[in-house]
């Protein structure tokens, strides 16, 4: 290392001249390699070289996030902006401008015709030299020149260094001693980033900013860039022809400045001037603007300041809420407000995470090498919506839930990527022995899987989620209460929604945003367990030796799985929407009840934010097999005609897609066959006329699981299909009505966003898209009709109808149950318990055995479509349900989807004398009480 008594003397500034001024700030900001000046210097390129291989060598930084994009005009000036000034953290952007083919940061920046002479391209906002109120010189001398020059263009790229990224601990000695300030960094520190936290460094380039922009926003967006112009314009026609304290004379010119181009260009109402002096309100403006821009990208990588759990739990306990809910719990039990302090303690005990860096760290370097041994890949969507919110908002992701590798996955990609990890509400049955610490100390905090008529409880949590949310700490959790079995989403429980809405209209730091979350697998590890329970078995509970289990698993193959981020859903603009006031609850309280209103609101934002997740939604190769494959007789298709349906497929997605959000594999079809037998899910039987592709043994179950993920994409084209393929001939507004009647089910079913006042154009793009890909065949006069029989178009659209005949067969069955048995006789939970008894006998003797058909979750869905059409009517003192004919108006259009026999089938699998009916709901209820039993104890 070159000694800094001898640096100074080589690598001193040249004498100053018309252009150049030896100044103490120039001294300061001079870094000694590549500058323009002295950039030929073989002393100086050594210098740069060696620096550069000695922290090479130390250090090895991980760049977040995308890399900046930069216009191609040689003419644009363009700087990078750090917020602490160090030798380190100038050598280490300038090697990864290097690395990154990057603009470089420690080569000078020279533009003669606007007086711009830099030594380099870095801004230090806190410059250990810096005079004029803590003023970066470099930034200032920028700022007068765009001020001067109309067409001068300056980039700036805020860059975020991160020695390491432990949130810190509020009130730590080690934050104290190596808090960053704006003395100039020791060489202890930068020894210590170096030596211990190198291996741990992480770098991120923002989006460039244009600083003209900046000054103009600057000025218009308070009233105090315009009072700071007109105060100095008087200033325009005296500025002195000298250096000011720069290496740049930034004011020779300035009485030859055309202020109305200037006014025109950036603020019509003001005069522009040019003057170091009369532009630092303006500078410090701009200067606390960086700031606060990287503070926020700091903050929303590190999250916030952590409390220690004890004290943590303190607070909560001490709070007054608590204090209220303590006091009302203590009324309400007759025990005294200690003993009820003590049960809240102990529940803040139970939910509370317990973060540690090293557990994180651990996690992140086992899940590497986990991920690299289970998948192919992790395929990432849109996560650039999520960065340019991070700094801003409070995030809430809301994904949807397949597995249990949720919960790690999810805050793996995002923990990679550079944004804190979010904290994951996880069921209580996860914290087990082992497993339970470790995520606790990773993402976790356990809440209770029911938790009903507890008020302290839920006052505990309210609180808990209150601070989390006020703290800026961005929140996970699964919108759908638990893991879908079937591949479809769940209806969202509101509970978690709720209490976030609480949150916010108690009083928040920043606003609250929803992220969508899709998270799709091409295999699944709980994929056989999921068939058991879906067929009746009872769910196995979490334990050490599940987990065991789970790892045996590690060999095997499980293809590539993607999460893919959805469009944002901000809670105020949905507070507009229902005309719910900002900070309209008490601050002091969590038992204060959501209006109607707001109720309605939460509501809707569940079924949007479900709906999003399907938008999300990415097509892979296994979930297009599958849906071609199990549509086809016997789940086989000759291997021409398979890829032939899965070219149409992609087709139809790609003409019409679903949403804009929605990702579709580029794969060819011959590739997604290959890969499908790669994944033993499908195999090729050979055969002298051409190979056979079929469902792998056993397998078929498991399919539909990957079917009904993206069955949502292709579920309008199939009805459409079906209402055709079954009839033959059909006039298009028959299809229309038909299509209108039964649409809100399938809406309530597979949360399409479809909305029930534009379905009339959906509709005819759809039929459209049809017609153009020669599945049907229009007559005239608005009649369609199916191609002809023999032709490969029409195999192909009876493949393309079959997917939404059973969602249409549970539709009917149920509507035939109800029928058969009458209005006022059968309570909402006994349909639901009949159907499900119903749709396991029918899969059983009439179809392909596939469990996902008689899923409890679907019929309760219909059900609950039918009461809030108010095709039901529910008894509010007996849960009977109570219907009119307009039942058998629904099960009428069935005949137009359904064949004769399979409606028959129906019937007969529906009719259930008085005696079966008693006996099937008393085996149901015994069955359920032995569960419940098994569960307490």
């Amino acid at each position: 290392m070159i000694p800094k008594f001898l640096k100074k003397r080589i690598f001193k500034a040249p004498v100053a001249t018309d252009h150049t001024a030896s100044t103490p700030e120039f001294e300061a900001e001079m870094l000694p390699v590549a500058s323009t000046l002295y950039a030929n210097a073989p002393i100086n390129q050594l210098y740069r070289k060696l620096s550069g291989q000695l922290l090479d060598v130390a250090v090895k930084p991980k760049l977040l996030g995308e890399l900046p994009e930069f216009d191609d005009d040689d003419n644009i000036l363009r700087f990078y902006v750090l917020q602490d000034y160090s030798r380190s953290n100038s050598i280490l952007i300038d090697l990864q401008t290097q690395e990154h083919n990057l603009p470089p940061a420690l080569v000078g920046v020279q533009d003669i015709t606007h007086d711009v002479k830099e030594n380099a391209a870095i801004i230090f906002l806190h410059h250990p030299h810096a005079k004029d109120s803590q003023l970066s010189p470099r930034l200032s001398r920028l700022v007068a020149a765009v001020l001067q020059h109309p067409e001068l263009q300056v980039r700036l790229v805020p860059v975020s260094i991160l020695w390491g990224r432990a949130p810190e601990k509020e009130d730590s000695l080690f934050k104290l001693l190596t808090a960053d300030n704006w003395e100039d960094p020791s060489i202890t520190k930068q020894l210590f980033n170096i030596g211990v936290m190198g291996r741990d460094t992480f770098v991120q380039f923002h989006p460039p900013q244009d600083l003209r922009t900046l000054i103009h926003d600057s000025l218009q967006g308070d009233g105090e860039g315009f009072a700071v112009f007109d105060s100095v314009a008087s200033e325009t026609h005296t500025v002195q022809n000298t250096a000011q304290a720069d290496n740049v004379d930034t004011a020779n010119d300035a009485n030859k400045v055309n202020n109305a181009d200037l006014l025109k260009e950036i603020a019509p109402s003001f005069a522009m001037v040019a003057s170091a002096d009369g532009n630092r309100e303006l500078v410090r403006s701009l200067q606390q603007q960086l700031n606060i821009y990287l503070d926020k990208q700091r903050a929303s990588m590190l999250g916030p300041d952590l409390s220690d759990r004890r004290n943590l739990v303190d607070k909560l306990v001490y709070s007054p809420a608590i204090k209220h809910a303590i006091e009302a719990e203590a009324a309400a039990s007759g025990t005294s407000v200690r003993e009820a302090r003590m049960l809240a303690k102990g529940y803040a005990n139970e939910m509370v995470n317990d973060y540690s860096h090293s557990i994180v760290r651990g996690f992140y370097k086992f899940l590497t090498w986990l991920w690299t041994q289970l998948y192919d890949g992790v395929e990432v969507h849109h996560f650039e919506r999520v960065r340019e919110l991070a700094a801003d908002y409070e995030l809430i992701y809301v994904p949807c839930h397949r597995s249990h590798v949720d919960y790690l996955l999810l805050s793996y990609v995002i923990y990679m990527r550079g944004l804190s990890i979010p904290y994951v509400a996880a069921g209580d049955n996860l914290d087990v022995p082992v497993l339970g610490p470790l995520l606790r100390g990773a993402v976790a905090f356990y809440i209770r899987r029911s938790f009903r008529g507890n008020a302290l409880y839920t006052a505990v949590l309210r609180e808990y989620m209150h601070t989390l949310i006020t703290r800026n700490t961005p929140i996970e959790y699964f919108i759908e209460g638990g893991r879908s079995r079937s591949g479809r989403l769940l209806p969202p429980k509101m509970g978690m929604l709720a209490m976030t809405v609480h949150s916010q209209l108690r009083r928040t730091n920043k606003p609250v945003v929803f992220i969508p979350t899709y998270i799709g697998y091409e295999r699944i590890m709980e994929g056989g367990t999921y068939v058991g329970e879906l067929k009746g078995k009872p769910k196995e509970s979490e334990s050490l030796i599940g987990l065991l289990k789970v790892g045996r698993k590690i060999e095997r193959i499980f293809g590539n799985v993607h999460l893919s981020f959805g469009t944002p859903l901000h809670l105020s603009d949905f507070m507009q929407k229902f005309d719910v006031p900002a900070n309209s609850l008490p601050a002091d309280r969590t038992d204060t009840p959501l209006d109607d209103k707001t109720s309605a609101m939460v509501d809707n934002i569940g079924v949007k934010v479900m709906q999003h997740i399907n938008k999300a939604a990415v097509i892979t190769p296994v979930s297009l097999l599958s849906l071609v494959l199990l549509s086809a007789p016997k789940a086989a298709l000759d291997e021409d005609i398979c890829r032939e349906q899965i070219a149409l497929y992609q087709g139809l997605a790609q003409h019409l897609p679903y949403s804009d959000d929605t990702i579709i594999t580029d794969m060819t079809p011959q590739q997604i066959i290959d890969y499908g037998i790669k994944l033993k899910l499908i195999e090729r039987i050979p055969h002298i006329l051409g190979d056979i592709i079929q469902v792998a043994g056993k397998q078929a179950a498991l399919l539909s699981y990957f079917r009904n993920n993206i069955l949502h994409v292709f579920i309008l084209l199939s009805f459409l299909s079906a209402l055709v393929a079954r009839n033959g001939r059909i006039e298009r507004s028959r299809l229309n009505s038909i299509a209108e009647q039964l649409y809100p089910f399938l809406q309530s079913e597979l949360f399409l966003y479809y909305s029930a006042h534009g379905l009339q154009e959906t509709l005819n793009k759809k039929v459209d898209s049809l017609l153009a890909s020669g599945l049907i065949v229009e007559l005239g006069d608005g009649m369609l009709s199916v191609p002809e029989t023999n032709s490969k178009c029409y195999q192909q659209l009876q493949v393309l109808a079959t997917p939404v005949e059973q969602s249409l067969e549970r539709y009917f069955m149920t509507l035939a149950l109800l029928a058969q048995q009458g209005s006022g006789n059968l309570t909402e939970n006994e349909v639901v318990d009949l159907c499900h008894l119903l749709g396991q006998r029918l899969s059983v003797l009439y179809a392909d055995d596939i469990p996902d058909f008689f899923d409890r979750a679907l019929f309760t869905s219909f059900i609950g479509a039918l009461i809030r059409l108010d095709y039901l009517q529910k008894d509010e003192e007996t849960g009977i349900l109570i219907f009119d004919q307009r039942i058998d108006n629904i099960a009428h259009h069935a005949k137009y989807v359904l064949s004769p026999d399979m409606m028959q089938i129906l019937q007969q699998v529906a009719s259930l004398n008085e005696e079966e009916i008693a006996h099937a709901i008393t085996e149901i209820s015994n069955k359920k009480q032995r569960k419940f039993g098994r569960k307490r104890s």
